[in-house]
């Protein structure tokens, strides 16, 4: 059902926090499953560069990525999808499902920011430079945010 709603709501996807975020890009860079050997299915690893090796021209449309694990599912009745993913979101990386973010602050030089500026672009600055001047609390128990991307 989620992925359903996923494919249906394309534009308009916003992900509770980076956790989230990197679990819903890493849909698109994921493969339906291929059967194993052993029975059942082996999980394709999304690897930690991997949306960097592949030229633009040549990667899917997303729709085309979630039709093809909506199809996957259907055919072989299953409810959800498992996997692994080492993704690392850092400037230059091109977003694929996530249209917003809601997220705490993250301490400076930390794998986070990058994402955080991935997302909105040089305004990472002027957004972690208010937090700084206001006092914001940072980390789990902080101030949080609704990040939308650099047009």
């Amino acid at each position: 059902e989620n992925l359903k709603n996923i494919y249906t709501h394309l534009h308009t996807i916003i992900a509770i926090g980076t956790t989230s975020l990197r679990t819903l890009e890493s849909l698109y860079w994921s493969l339906p499953p291929i059967p194993s050997p052993k029975g059942g299915f082996e999980v394709l690893k999304v690897k930690q560069f991997q949306p960097y090796q592949t030229p633009k021209n040549q990667l899917p449309s997303v729709k085309a990525v979630l039709e093809d694990w909506l199809a996957f599912m259907d055919k072989h009745n299953l409810a959800e999808i498992t996997g692994e993913t080492e993704i690392f979101i850092m400037p230059g990386y091109e977003f694929k499902i996530c249209k917003g973010l809601i997220t705490n602050y993250h301490l400076p030089e930390t794998t986070l920011v990058l994402l955080v500026a991935a997302f909105v672009g040089e305004d990472w600055r002027k957004i972690y430079d208010q937090a700084l001047q206001n006092n914001y609390r940072f980390l789990s128990y902080g101030d949080s945010s609704l990040l939308l991307p650099e047009k």
